[in-house]
Protein backbone atom coordinates (compact mmCIF):
# COMPACT_ATOMS: atom_id res chain seq x y z
CA UNK A 1 0.00 0.00 0.00
CA UNK A 2 1.52 3.49 -1.08
CA UNK A 3 1.33 6.61 0.67
CA UNK A 4 1.03 9.52 0.62
CA UNK A 5 4.36 11.27 -0.56
CA UNK A 6 5.54 13.56 3.07
CA UNK A 7 5.09 17.04 2.64
CA UNK A 8 8.43 19.11 2.39
CA UNK A 9 9.91 21.62 5.68
CA UNK A 10 10.60 24.65 5.49
CA UNK A 11 13.53 23.77 7.69
CA UNK A 12 14.71 21.27 4.97
CA UNK A 13 15.11 24.06 2.82
CA UNK A 14 17.69 25.88 4.59
CA UNK A 15 20.56 24.39 3.07
CA UNK A 16 19.16 24.91 -0.49
CA UNK A 17 18.63 28.42 0.21
CA UNK A 18 22.77 28.83 1.58
CA UNK A 19 23.50 27.61 -1.86
CA UNK A 20 21.78 29.87 -3.68
CA UNK A 21 23.09 32.92 -1.61
CA UNK A 22 26.67 31.79 -1.83
CA UNK A 23 25.52 31.77 -5.86
CA UNK A 24 24.73 35.25 -5.86
CA UNK A 25 28.17 36.65 -3.42
CA UNK A 26 28.82 39.19 -6.42
CA UNK A 27 25.67 41.48 -5.78
CA UNK A 28 27.52 42.33 -2.59
CA UNK A 29 31.59 41.98 -3.80
CA UNK A 30 31.64 46.21 -2.94
CA UNK A 31 31.24 45.27 0.59
CA UNK A 32 32.43 41.71 0.60
CA UNK A 33 35.95 40.25 0.02
CA UNK A 34 36.23 36.79 -1.67
CA UNK A 35 33.00 34.32 -2.80
CA UNK A 36 34.07 32.20 0.03
CA UNK A 37 33.24 35.37 2.38
CA UNK A 38 29.94 34.80 1.38
CA UNK A 39 29.50 31.15 1.44
CA UNK A 40 30.29 31.10 5.13
CA UNK A 41 28.15 33.71 6.04
CA UNK A 42 25.19 32.42 4.49
CA UNK A 43 25.85 28.82 6.49
CA UNK A 44 26.06 31.50 9.53
CA UNK A 45 22.84 32.33 9.01
CA UNK A 46 21.45 28.79 8.22
CA UNK A 47 22.97 27.48 11.34
CA UNK A 48 21.31 30.39 13.26
CA UNK A 49 17.81 29.86 11.74
CA UNK A 50 18.09 26.34 12.10
CA UNK A 51 19.08 27.13 15.97
CA UNK A 52 16.02 29.68 16.58
CA UNK A 53 13.69 26.46 15.62
CA UNK A 54 15.13 23.87 17.14
CA UNK A 55 15.40 25.51 20.39
CA UNK A 56 19.31 26.05 20.48
CA UNK A 57 21.69 28.26 22.26
CA UNK A 58 22.00 31.44 19.85
CA UNK A 59 25.47 31.59 18.51
CA UNK A 60 27.20 34.95 18.63
CA UNK A 61 26.31 36.89 15.05
CA UNK A 62 28.28 39.32 13.00
CA UNK A 63 26.90 42.46 12.82
CA UNK A 64 29.23 43.99 9.93
CA UNK A 65 27.74 45.20 6.85
CA UNK A 66 28.30 42.41 4.54
CA UNK A 67 26.79 40.13 7.12
CA UNK A 68 23.67 42.52 6.79
CA UNK A 69 23.47 42.32 3.32
CA UNK A 70 23.92 38.37 2.92
CA UNK A 71 21.00 38.46 5.27
CA UNK A 72 18.57 40.36 3.01
CA UNK A 73 20.39 37.79 0.38
CA UNK A 74 19.05 35.10 2.11
CA UNK A 75 15.53 36.18 2.71
CA UNK A 76 15.23 36.97 -0.58
CA UNK A 77 16.45 33.42 -2.20
CA UNK A 78 14.24 31.91 1.14
CA UNK A 79 11.13 33.92 -0.39
CA UNK A 80 11.59 32.15 -3.98
CA UNK A 81 12.36 28.49 -2.34
CA UNK A 82 9.01 28.84 0.02
CA UNK A 83 6.99 29.98 -3.07
CA UNK A 84 8.31 26.84 -5.14
CA UNK A 85 7.50 24.56 -2.50
CA UNK A 86 4.21 26.18 -1.24
CA UNK A 87 1.81 23.73 -2.95
CA UNK A 88 3.06 21.46 -0.20
CA UNK A 89 4.33 23.06 3.09
CA UNK A 90 2.42 23.97 5.78
CA UNK A 91 1.59 27.97 5.95
CA UNK A 92 2.43 27.80 9.99
CA UNK A 93 6.04 25.83 9.64
CA UNK A 94 6.72 28.79 6.55
CA UNK A 95 5.72 31.62 9.27
CA UNK A 96 8.08 30.11 12.00
CA UNK A 97 11.11 29.65 9.64
CA UNK A 98 10.37 33.76 8.38
CA UNK A 99 9.91 34.69 12.07
CA UNK A 100 13.59 33.08 13.26
CA UNK A 101 15.18 34.58 10.32
CA UNK A 102 13.98 38.04 11.09
CA UNK A 103 15.00 37.55 15.28
CA UNK A 104 18.52 36.22 13.51
CA UNK A 105 18.39 39.33 11.85
CA UNK A 106 17.63 40.86 14.72
CA UNK A 107 20.77 39.84 16.63
CA UNK A 108 22.98 41.30 13.78
CA UNK A 109 22.32 44.79 13.89
CA UNK A 110 24.78 46.71 16.25
CA UNK A 111 23.41 48.78 19.41
CA UNK A 112 23.44 52.08 17.48
CA UNK A 113 21.70 53.56 20.72
CA UNK A 114 24.60 52.30 22.44
CA UNK A 115 27.17 53.82 20.38
CA UNK A 116 25.38 56.94 19.96
CA UNK A 117 24.98 57.21 23.33
CA UNK A 118 29.10 56.62 23.96
CA UNK A 119 29.89 58.73 21.41
CA UNK A 120 27.58 61.52 22.82
CA UNK A 121 29.61 61.40 26.34
CA UNK A 122 33.08 60.47 25.09
CA UNK A 123 35.47 63.16 24.51
CA UNK A 124 34.78 63.80 20.53
CA UNK A 125 30.94 64.39 21.39
CA UNK A 126 31.03 67.68 19.90
CA UNK A 127 32.84 67.04 17.29
CA UNK A 128 29.88 64.81 16.15
CA UNK A 129 27.32 66.90 16.89
CA UNK A 130 28.86 69.63 14.74
CA UNK A 131 29.24 66.99 11.45
CA UNK A 132 25.61 65.89 11.90
CA UNK A 133 24.91 69.76 11.75
CA UNK A 134 26.94 70.30 8.79
CA UNK A 135 25.56 66.97 6.99
CA UNK A 136 21.59 68.54 7.96
CA UNK A 137 22.24 72.23 6.94
CA UNK A 138 23.91 71.04 3.25
CA UNK A 139 20.91 69.79 1.95
CA UNK A 140 18.67 72.23 3.43
CA UNK A 141 20.53 75.04 1.55
CA UNK A 142 20.25 73.65 -1.33
CA UNK A 143 16.38 73.47 -0.83
CA UNK A 144 16.57 76.96 -0.07
CA UNK A 145 17.95 77.50 -3.13
CA UNK A 146 15.53 76.06 -5.36
CA UNK A 147 12.32 77.03 -3.63
CA UNK A 148 13.20 80.42 -3.59
CA UNK A 149 14.31 79.95 -7.21
CA UNK A 150 10.87 77.83 -8.15
CA UNK A 151 8.84 80.69 -6.31
CA UNK A 152 10.24 83.44 -7.71
CA UNK A 153 9.41 81.81 -11.27
CA UNK A 154 13.04 81.72 -12.03
CA UNK A 155 12.10 78.23 -13.55
CA UNK A 156 8.69 78.96 -15.04
CA UNK A 157 5.70 80.33 -13.99
CA UNK A 158 4.09 78.66 -10.92
CA UNK A 159 0.67 79.18 -9.59
CA UNK A 160 -0.78 80.95 -6.89
CA UNK A 161 -1.05 77.67 -4.79
CA UNK A 162 2.34 76.37 -5.83
CA UNK A 163 4.01 79.92 -4.74
CA UNK A 164 2.11 79.97 -1.83
CA UNK A 165 4.00 75.51 -0.96
CA UNK A 166 6.66 76.61 -2.19
CA UNK A 167 7.04 79.57 0.32
CA UNK A 168 5.80 76.70 3.22
CA UNK A 169 8.71 74.73 1.98
CA UNK A 170 11.09 77.66 1.88
CA UNK A 171 10.14 78.59 5.63
CA UNK A 172 10.38 75.20 6.99
CA UNK A 173 14.02 74.75 5.26
CA UNK A 174 15.18 77.46 6.43
CA UNK A 175 13.94 76.98 10.31
CA UNK A 176 15.71 73.64 10.20
CA UNK A 177 18.73 75.23 8.18
CA UNK A 178 18.98 77.55 11.38
CA UNK A 179 18.20 74.93 13.84
CA UNK A 180 21.46 73.18 12.39
CA UNK A 181 23.52 76.58 12.31
CA UNK A 182 22.57 76.91 15.90
CA UNK A 183 24.08 73.45 17.36
CA UNK A 184 26.71 74.23 15.09
CA UNK A 185 27.50 77.36 17.08
CA UNK A 186 26.71 76.17 19.96
CA UNK A 187 29.02 73.01 20.24
CA UNK A 188 31.92 75.71 19.29
CA UNK A 189 31.09 77.81 22.59
CA UNK A 190 29.29 80.71 20.24
CA UNK A 191 32.12 83.15 21.20
CA UNK A 192 34.58 82.94 18.23
CA UNK A 193 34.73 86.32 18.32
CA UNK A 194 36.38 87.61 20.65
CA UNK A 195 39.84 88.74 19.61
CA UNK A 196 39.53 88.92 16.18
CA UNK A 197 39.63 91.74 13.76
CA UNK A 198 37.34 94.03 12.70
CA UNK A 199 36.27 94.98 9.27
CA UNK A 200 34.81 97.59 7.22
CA UNK A 201 31.13 96.77 6.13
CA UNK A 202 27.97 98.60 5.01
CA UNK A 203 25.02 98.41 7.08
CA UNK A 204 22.29 98.84 4.56
CA UNK A 205 24.17 95.86 2.92
CA UNK A 206 23.88 94.00 5.46
CA UNK A 207 20.59 94.37 6.73
CA UNK A 208 19.11 93.96 3.19
CA UNK A 209 21.07 90.79 3.09
CA UNK A 210 18.86 89.39 6.25
CA UNK A 211 15.32 91.11 4.72
CA UNK A 212 15.94 89.13 1.25
CA UNK A 213 16.81 85.96 2.75
CA UNK A 214 13.23 86.32 4.84
CA UNK A 215 11.27 87.48 2.67
CA UNK A 216 9.57 84.52 1.54
CA UNK A 217 8.92 83.90 4.93
CA UNK A 218 6.64 87.57 5.22
CA UNK A 219 5.24 87.05 1.70
CA UNK A 220 4.01 83.64 3.01
CA UNK A 221 2.40 84.67 5.71
CA UNK A 222 1.03 88.07 4.58
CA UNK A 223 3.22 90.17 7.02
CA UNK A 224 4.61 93.65 6.03
CA UNK A 225 8.89 93.87 6.40
CA UNK A 226 10.70 96.99 7.06
CA UNK A 227 14.17 98.14 7.35
CA UNK A 228 15.78 101.45 9.23
CA UNK A 229 18.76 102.28 7.89
CA UNK A 230 21.50 104.87 9.07
CA UNK A 231 23.76 107.51 8.06
CA UNK A 232 26.41 107.11 7.80
CA UNK A 233 26.21 103.63 6.22
CA UNK A 234 30.11 102.48 6.08
CA UNK A 235 31.12 101.02 9.49
CA UNK A 236 33.76 99.03 10.67
CA UNK A 237 32.47 95.88 13.26
CA UNK A 238 31.52 92.02 12.51
CA UNK A 239 29.21 91.78 9.53
CA UNK A 240 29.09 88.21 9.93
CA UNK A 241 28.03 88.31 13.28
CA UNK A 242 25.36 91.14 13.41
CA UNK A 243 23.78 89.41 10.44
CA UNK A 244 23.78 86.34 12.21
CA UNK A 245 22.05 87.89 15.06
CA UNK A 246 19.64 90.06 12.95
CA UNK A 247 18.89 86.99 11.08
CA UNK A 248 17.94 84.89 13.86
CA UNK A 249 15.75 87.69 16.16
CA UNK A 250 13.77 88.42 12.58
CA UNK A 251 13.04 84.64 11.69
CA UNK A 252 11.68 84.39 15.45
CA UNK A 253 9.72 87.82 14.88
CA UNK A 254 8.23 86.48 11.84
CA UNK A 255 7.20 83.21 13.60
CA UNK A 256 5.06 84.83 16.23
CA UNK A 257 3.73 87.76 14.65
CA UNK A 258 0.00 86.08 12.53
CA UNK A 259 -0.77 89.79 11.34
CA UNK A 260 1.12 93.68 11.03
CA UNK A 261 4.86 93.86 10.27
CA UNK A 262 8.38 93.14 11.56
CA UNK A 263 10.90 96.04 11.52
CA UNK A 264 14.75 95.30 11.27
CA UNK A 265 16.31 98.73 12.33
CA UNK A 266 19.80 100.39 12.73
CA UNK A 267 19.37 104.00 14.29
CA UNK A 268 22.62 105.94 15.12
CA UNK A 269 22.94 107.16 17.97
CA UNK A 270 25.97 109.15 18.16
CA UNK A 271 29.67 108.73 19.39
CA UNK A 272 29.80 105.85 17.02
CA UNK A 273 27.02 103.82 18.53
CA UNK A 274 23.93 102.36 16.11
CA UNK A 275 20.99 100.58 17.98
CA UNK A 276 19.81 97.78 16.56
CA UNK A 277 16.58 96.88 17.19
CA UNK A 278 13.85 94.19 15.22
CA UNK A 279 10.12 94.50 16.91
CA UNK A 280 7.20 92.99 15.91
CA UNK A 281 3.32 93.12 16.08
CA UNK A 282 2.99 89.74 17.50
CA UNK A 283 1.33 88.55 20.54
CA UNK A 284 4.46 89.00 22.91
CA UNK A 285 6.22 86.86 25.72
CA UNK A 286 4.13 85.68 28.28
CA UNK A 287 6.27 85.87 31.83
CA UNK A 288 7.04 82.24 32.00
CA UNK A 289 8.86 82.28 28.74
CA UNK A 290 10.81 85.93 29.80
CA UNK A 291 11.96 83.30 33.16
CA UNK A 292 13.85 81.04 30.81
CA UNK A 293 14.16 83.23 27.31
CA UNK A 294 17.94 82.52 26.76
CA UNK A 295 18.19 78.78 28.24
CA UNK A 296 19.35 76.55 25.60
CA UNK A 297 17.82 73.14 25.92
CA UNK A 298 14.83 74.38 27.84
CA UNK A 299 11.58 72.02 28.37
CA UNK A 300 8.99 73.15 26.18
CA UNK A 301 6.46 76.05 27.88
CA UNK A 302 2.56 76.57 26.43
CA UNK A 303 0.08 78.72 27.21
CA UNK A 304 -2.96 79.29 25.59
CA UNK A 305 -1.66 81.53 23.43
CA UNK A 306 1.80 81.40 22.89
CA UNK A 307 3.78 77.65 22.20
CA UNK A 308 7.72 78.61 23.10
CA UNK A 309 10.59 76.96 20.71
CA UNK A 310 11.62 73.77 22.46
CA UNK A 311 15.57 74.11 22.51
CA UNK A 312 16.31 77.51 22.75
CA UNK A 313 19.59 77.66 20.87
CA UNK A 314 18.78 80.66 19.11
CA UNK A 315 18.57 83.29 21.59
CA UNK A 316 21.06 81.90 23.44
CA UNK A 317 23.70 81.99 20.50
CA UNK A 318 22.59 85.54 19.61
CA UNK A 319 23.12 86.76 22.95
CA UNK A 320 26.44 85.38 22.99
CA UNK A 321 27.45 86.84 19.77
CA UNK A 322 25.93 89.95 20.99
CA UNK A 323 28.39 90.11 24.17
CA UNK A 324 31.29 89.14 22.45
CA UNK A 325 30.79 92.03 20.10
CA UNK A 326 30.43 94.42 23.13
CA UNK A 327 26.67 94.69 23.63
CA UNK A 328 23.64 93.69 25.57
CA UNK A 329 20.69 92.26 24.11
CA UNK A 330 17.48 93.56 25.85
CA UNK A 331 13.64 92.56 25.73
CA UNK A 332 10.54 94.62 25.75
CA UNK A 333 7.16 92.69 25.08
CA UNK A 334 3.36 93.18 26.06
CA UNK A 335 1.04 95.27 25.02
CA UNK A 336 -0.06 96.22 21.39
CA UNK A 337 3.56 97.09 20.25
CA UNK A 338 4.41 93.13 20.34
CA UNK A 339 8.00 92.34 20.72
CA UNK A 340 11.58 93.93 20.31
CA UNK A 341 14.63 92.79 21.03
CA UNK A 342 17.52 95.29 20.82
CA UNK A 343 21.32 95.81 21.77
CA UNK A 344 23.56 98.84 20.66
CA UNK A 345 26.89 98.34 19.39
CA UNK A 346 29.88 100.65 18.87
CA UNK A 347 30.50 100.73 15.16
CA UNK A 348 32.88 103.24 13.62
CA UNK A 349 32.01 104.71 10.61
CA UNK A 350 34.68 103.97 7.95
CA UNK A 351 35.34 107.19 6.49
CA UNK A 352 33.82 106.92 3.13
CA UNK A 353 36.84 106.91 1.11
CA UNK A 354 38.60 104.48 3.61
CA UNK A 355 35.79 101.31 3.31
CA UNK A 356 38.08 99.14 1.64
CA UNK A 357 40.34 99.84 4.41
CA UNK A 358 40.42 99.52 8.65
CA UNK A 359 41.67 102.39 10.06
Amino acid sequence: MSGHPKPPSPIEALPRVAEVVSGRWETVRDDATSADEVAGLALIIQDAVAGELEGRPALELPNSPVARRVHGLFRTALVEEMTRLAPGLDGAAVAGVFAALERVGAAMQPEWHQRLANRLSGPDAFDLVVEVAHDLRSPLTSILFLAETLQRGRSGAVTPLQERQLGLVYSAAFGLSSIASDVIELARGGDRLVGSDPLPFSLRDTLEGVRDIVFPIAEEKGLALRLVLPDPDARVGHPAALSRVLLNLTTNALKFTDEGHVEVAARDLGDHRVRFSVQDTGRGIPPVGLAMLYEPFRRRQRDRDYAFSGSGLGLAICRKLVEAMRGELEVATGGAAGTTFSFVLELPPTGGANFGMVP
